[in-house]
Formats: C-alpha cells, structure tokens, sequence
C-alpha cells in the first residue's frame, strides 16, 4: 500500500497531553492521563517533536503547513519548547510557508509569550466563553476559583504586542442562553474571528447506568429539540444551540458583515457556493483531522482518542503511513456511509452532512440509530437564515461582496 499521504492534512498536536492549570468543569480531555498509567512527564521529548515537525512538512505536497498546538494547556511546556519548535520548522521547511496555530486559555500569558507569538507570527486562539459571570460558570482553576481576569490580563499581553488572535467561545447550557450578550462581548474585547463551540459531552458509562440509562439504546429527541438524557448538566440544549446562532446571525447580517467573522457562518455560506473542505465537521466525510498526544501517538481525530483509535507511533510509523490507511480512510468515510435516511433524506443535508459522528447518538423519529444530537439546532438555524443566505450566495457568484445585504436591511 502507497504510503503517500493526503495532499492536505491537519494534525491537533499536544505537546504536554491533557495536562492543564484550570479545571474546567467541561473539559473531555482531562480524562485522557489514564490513556498513560504511571507517566508523570507528559512533556514532548526532543526526539518526537523533531520527527514530528519532519513528517509534518515533508509528506503534505501543500506548499503551506500550519501546525497547530493544543491540550492540555500548551503554554506550560514554556517558552523554550516553542523556540525549538521554530528553529525546527525553519530547518525542515524546505521552500514552503510554515505557519502556527496556538490554542490556550490565555492565563499563563506574559510579556515573554506575548512577544514571541508576536515575533513568529502565531495565531492565537484564545478561550473564552463570555463576561465574568457566563465565563466563570464552568473555566474554574483547580480550586474551583474564577479565571476570568486571568484570562483578560492574557488578552492585553497579546493586543500590547500585536499578536493576532481569534476567540473560541464553547456555547454551554448557560451562555446559550444569553447569545447577544455573548456575541457582543466578543465585539467589545477586540475579537475579530469568533468560533462558538457547542458543548456535547455525553454521560460516562458508569454514571449513565446509575440513571438507568442503556447507552446502547439511544434516545429519541423530543417535539422541540431537547435531550436530557444522556448528557451532562452542562451540555447546550440542541434547539437552544440554533437559538443562539439564529440570534446572532440576526444582528451580524444587520451590521457586521464583512467586519466581524463567525466561523458557523463563514462554513455555511462555503456550503451555499459549494465551497469544498471548510471544517470537517460540515464535510461529506472527515479523517484528515488527527490528535497527536505527546509521546508520539496519532489518533483519528481529536474527539476519538481511545485505544481503539490510535493509528500509532511517529517514531515506529511515518504520518503519512497512518493518515493513509485503510482504517483511517475507513473512518473518514463513515462519516457518509452511517447516515440514517432520515438524514439523507433532509433538504438541509448539504449544510452540514450529519455533522460530527462523535454527536450521532440520537434515533430518529422512525427508530433508527445515527441521529446527531445537534440535529434540531442546526434544522432551526439552516432555516432561519435560508434566504439571507441564499441572496449572499447570489451576491457572490454575481462577484460582489456579501456585506451588500446590509444595504436590505
């Protein structure tokens, strides 16, 4: 078999592993330090990271390589990693345009961080999921103390130093609720490019089977979208989700277009125009996304980091061995192959393809398994914002810009 990977691929890559300073009370990743029993030192080793950054660059024939680093926390592996980062992707880059992506939480983020993001041109996603009171819901540190102003002194390091940066917004049972108040914080803290996340945890096992739960039955949604079970407490509601994009789509499409980017929206104009590989998610299939842990295992994608799911090593197999297997293809593929008919059948498919596999634990109204729990939300807002839409595709294939709808309105 052809050990030729992709022309494009993306990996997640987390050079300290699930390790982090905050205990954010819907963090899925914690859990995955029992992935590796008895290892203190969750930290990259020099070895990996250079047949990593290596693999990277050499096996994608894109003449620009964006590498992104997460958790965890990435900004505890210190400043020092990071150099070596960039030393290493200078010396392999062989003619092509390296660029990072860096995802944090914003606390640990000082004059010396801010400056060398500045200096190496990282893009910084920056957490944060509202003002004081929605933020401080659930990003609590490990004492259960708030972050919130940690956050913000995060935020004036990276605009003091002039580091671009983007905000991540996870849209959880509470700040879904107040989504113009969200959308307009956002605007007021300087965020240019936001990203709202729905929150989807699922209960574990053990706590599923307390409820009487049988996870291997799923459960219907109801007539307006809702779930209560099996999720957390702090899950987004599905309709709510729609709710809360509508909401803000109501107002960006008044005032903001072309001067304020929601990546939700940006995705599902793409998908109007028929705009290929916007975000895996909205994809007819997926399995170019992988997770990279700190010891060198690669994964399928970064919400399917389980055993089952580990393709393997950098350091026994090359990445471009694993992105091209058959059991990685297989799984990208499944994404379209595991669809029930109530979603082949639906007319706003082509907006997002079922979305995530990893939220497909519904039954549709005729029983059958595969229904994504977003199903609902994403119905309300794919219909809600139909013929605006519709007239900023037309815009666009006439060569005109998008932002000439707000002259309708």
């Amino acid at each position: 078999m052809s050990s030729a990977a992709p022309t494009a691929f993306h990996v997640m890559t987390k050079p300290i592993g699930p390790l982090c300073n905050l205990d954010c009370k819907y963090c899925f990743y914690l859990e995955k330090e029992k992935l590796f029993p008895g290892n203190e030192n969750f930290k990259m080793t020099d070895a990996v990271l250079e047949a990593y950054v290596r693999q990277y660059i050499e096996q994608q024939s894109a003449s620009e390589v964006v590498f992104a680093w997460q958790g965890g926390e990435p900004t505890l592996m210190g400043v020092a990693f990071f150099r070596k980062v960039v030393a290493l992707q200078k010396q392999y880059a062989n003619g092509k345009i390296i660029q990072n992506a860096f995802q944090t939480n914003g606390t640990l983020i000082d004059d010396e961080w801010a400056a060398f993001f500045a200096e190496n041109k990282f893009l910084i996603g920056l957490s944060i999921d509202g003002p004081p009171k929605l933020h401080d819901t659930y990003r609590v540190d490990k004492k259960g103390g708030a972050t919130y102003e940690r956050v913000v002194h995060g935020l004036k390091m990276l605009k003091k130093h002039g580091v671009e940066f983007n905000t991540l917004t996870v849209v959880n049972r509470v700040n879904s609720q107040k989504p113009l108040e969200v959308y307009r914080f956002l605007k007021e803290i300087g965020s240019g490019f936001m990203q709202f996340i729905p929150l989807v945890e699922r209960l574990a096992d053990e706590e599923a089977k307390k409820l009487g739960l049988d996870l291997a039955v799923p459960p219907r949604v109801d007539q307006e979208g809702e779930v209560a079970m099996p999720v957390t407490e702090w899950s987004v509601q599905p309709k709510q989700y729609g709710i809360f994009l509508s909401e803000i789509f109501d107002e960006w499409v008044k005032q903001d277009v072309g001067r304020y980017y929601v990546q939700m929206f940006d995705i599902t104009l793409g998908n109007w125009v028929g705009a290929p590989g916007g975000l895996c998610v909205f994809s007819p299939t997926c399995g170019t996304a992988m997770a990279l842990e700190h010891n060198g295992d690669l994964y399928s994608c970064d919400h399917f980091v389980y055993p089952r799911y580990k393709l393997g090593n950098i350091l026994n197999k090359t990445i471009g061995e694993m992105v091209n297997s058959e059991f990685q293809r297989n799984f990208g593929l499944d994404k379209s192959r595991t669809l029930p008919r109530y979603c082949l059948d639906c007319d706003v498919r082509f907006l997002c393809h079922g979305e995530c596999p990893k939220h497909r634990f519904l039954r549709t109204p005729e029983g059958d398994p595969g229904l994504n729990y977003l199903c609902a939300g994403y119905k309300h807002f794919f219909q809600h914002t139909l013929k605006p839409m519709q007239t900023m595709r037309d815009l666009l294939r006439a060569g005109r810009a998008p932002a000439e709808i707000m002259k309708k309105y």
